[in-house]
């Protein structure tokens, strides 16, 4: 008798202490889940700050600070609830940055020409050419390049899209491009570093563990960036093509003279803002495109004198505050040329097309990467980082690009070609926020890329990895 009562004992600790075990496996179980779910809506907290924060400064622009939106996110890319927080930050050109990608920090694939293409690092000639083929609008392939034919004498099952890339993940289709370029550490593209991106040849990808995300192609290239109809000042820009004399004036604060120059400039052929930054406007409203590499079309100088007090003074000339010319015996004063804060709000607020659809969009002057134009657009390192000092030297940044004309080694004529490349405005951001609950410390991770040009906002991209 006594054996039996002590075999029920066994059994009924052995039964026990089986309830135990999995009563504690599915405690353990439960607070994983509530802590994958606590670390979740942690994440989207982050996501949804970030998309309000940049709906407010959509809203309510403030056109005299650049980095208004931008300091605005960086100080809210950190935050705590009850039950998790969350972290949003990336990497570009080798430094962490709190706060969301600016999609405009990165030259956009889909305005790249074969020669700035090929200036990318260990890209090749039939790479290039592969890339050019899959976006332009014909099946003709270049002498080095890949259209329908060769993807489907491959058994691929995909051809080229024959029009802009939707997105950077997209070029690892094209013929001869391997992730290993475009990702290299940064395997997930999400622009941040994972223990696994950092931990050498333990485990993939292989990765220098040095604490720096080497995100290949990635780290330079984009195909998210968009234009927006929207100016600095929040209001739509005002197409110069169809725009009346008083809307000019109402809007740039120009004289009418100044506003008709304008105005018939804008109706020329091949007319390009930029070109305000070459020559005058009094030459330009005539249809001159001659002596380009005179003086810059505004007057005064980097003392910023404006070409109303050149006249006042009587000074003539191409810094003169306007041109005359004689007609019938009678002398008719010409418009005044426009200063550079003149200049900058006409680039600013201004188009010559209308906007039907979003395009590739510009990068920013004042988040664009140093390598980006170094080398991508092969720009002069020293007049690089002469443009980013003085970026980094203005508490607002660069509101005008028509302000750096003074930088040393700047030219009109560079300043125009880099303002078809650069803007002072962001509209597409990617915010990788990274939740983490406070109660056994669940990760979890969410991507989405936002274009703030519309309100509401538009999501682009959503990833929950």
């Amino acid at each position: 008798m006594l054996v039996i009562v002590i075999w029920a004992v066994a059994i009924a600790a052995a039964i026990v202490g089986g309830l135990q075990i999995l009563s504690f496996r599915q405690a353990s179980l439960g607070n994983d889940a509530i802590a994958r779910v606590q670390a979740r809506w942690a994440a989207r907290a982050g996501v949804e700050t970030m998309i309000a924060i940049m709906e407010y400064h959509t809203e309510n622009p403030d056109p005299d600070d650049a980095l208004a939106l931008i300091l605005d996110l960086e100080d809210h890319s950190f935050g705590k609830l009850e039950t998790g927080t969350y972290d949003i930050r990336h990497f570009l050109d080798g430094f962490e940055i709190a706060g969301p990608l600016d999609e405009h920090s990165k030259a956009n694939i889909n305005l790249l020409s074969s020669a700035e293409l090929m200036n990318i690092e260990d890209m090749t000639p039939d790479v290039v050419g592969a890339i050019i083929d899959w976006r332009d609008g014909n099946e003709d392939a270049g002498m080095l390049g890949a259209e329908k034919t060769f993807y489907q004498n491959r058994g691929k099952s995909f051809e080229p899209r024959n029009a802009n890339f939707r997105n950077f993940a997209e070029i690892e289709l094209v013929a001869g491009v391997w992730p290993d370029l475009t990702r290299e550490e940064d395997w997930n593209l999400n622009g941040r570093i994972d223990p696994n991106e950092d931990d050498g040849e333990q485990t993939w990808p292989e990765d220098n563990p040095d604490g720096i995300l080497n995100a290949g192609w990635s780290d330079v290239l984009t195909a998210s960036s968009r234009t927006s109809p929207r100016a600095a000042s929040g209001e739509d820009r005002l197409n110069l093509a169809i725009a009346t004399s008083e809307e000019v004036v109402e809007r740039l604060g120009l004289t009418a003279t100044q506003a008709s120059a304008l105005l018939a400039y804008a109706k020329t052929p091949n007319a390009r803002l930029e070109q305000l930054l070459v020559l005058p406007l009094s030459t330009l409203s005539q249809g001159g495109a001659s002596n380009a590499s005179g003086s810059p079309g505004f007057s005064g100088g980097a003392s910023g004198k404006s070409s109303e007090d050149s006249a006042a003074q009587g000074r003539t000339g191409r810094s003169s505050g306007g041109r005359t010319a004689t007609t019938g015996g009678v002398t008719q004063a010409g418009p005044a040329n426009l200063d550079v804060a003149t200049i900058g709000r006409v680039m600013n607020e201004c188009t010559l097309k209308e906007f039907i659809r979003p395009e590739p969009g510009k990068m920013n002057v004042n988040t664009v990467s140093g390598r980006v134009l170094k080398e991508v657009f092969d720009m002069n390192p020293k007049l690089v980082d002469s443009l980013l000092s003085r970026r980094d030297a203005k508490v607002t940044g660069l509101t005008s690009l028509a302000a750096v004309l003074d930088i040393p080694g700047m030219t009109p004529q560079i300043l125009s070609s880099l303002a078809s490349k650069l803007d002072v405005q962001s509209f597409v951001f990617t915010i990788t926020s990274r939740g983490r609950s406070v109660t056994v410390g669940g990760e979890s991770e969410i991507m989405v890329t936002v274009d703030r040009s519309t309100l509401p906002a538009q999501i682009l991209m959503y990833r929950e990895p």
